[in-house]
């Protein structure tokens, strides 16, 4: 996992700004996966997230910014009700120090606020690590904007972003 992030163009032709969701929706397309971005009202929690989307909570997957001590970052995806599990991850990434940033760093690497993060779309194409918990599944994730969910296969989405797949979380 030592190559070299690219910064992305997520713009729409002309240069015109596009919304979170815009970006979300031209880079799947680009990468040729097919996702499905919903409204939803805002949720107090997990699990009531879970039950206005209808699904388990499981399927709702957190894409955590992770800094490494390089300033780099990836993307972590991990499912509801578990959390990144630190010695695992920084064993897949071969890497002895990783942090949370904060938000405005999280928001300067990604271009979207916490709560709204994907890899789809991302200002910089930051390498993916994704649980493997969430293999064959129809996943929920943030779609670029709050108020917004987006479903995926999680194998297309891993697919799609040449994701390193390991188990990096433990129970919450």
């Amino acid at each position: 996992m030592a190559e070299s992030p690219e910064q992305v163009d997520n713009s729409p032709a002309g240069g015109a700004v596009s919304t979170g969701r815009e970006r979300v929706a031209e880079d799947a397309q680009a990468r040729g996966v097919d996702i499905r971005i919903i409204e939803r009202p805002a949720a107090r929690s997990l699990e009531e997230a879970a039950s206005l989307l209808g699904i388990q909570p499981s399927d709702i997957v957190k894409t955590l910014v992770v800094k490494r001590s390089d300033d780099t970052f990836v993307f972590a995806l991990v499912p509801g009700g578990r959390k990144i599990a630190w010695p695992k991850l920084r064993s897949v990434l071969q890497v002895n120090k990783l942090q949370l940033p904060d938000a405005s760093v999280a928001l300067a690497a990604t271009g979207y606020e916490r709560g709204t993060i994907t890899p789809f779309g991302s200002t910089t194409a930051w390498p993916v690590v994704a649980d493997a918990s969430i293999l064959g599944r129809t996943v929920s994730m943030g779609a670029g904007e709050h108020g917004y969910s987006l479903f995926v296969d999680a194998d297309a989405l891993i697919a799609a972003f040449g994701a390193t797949v390991a188990d990096i979380t433990d129970p919450e």
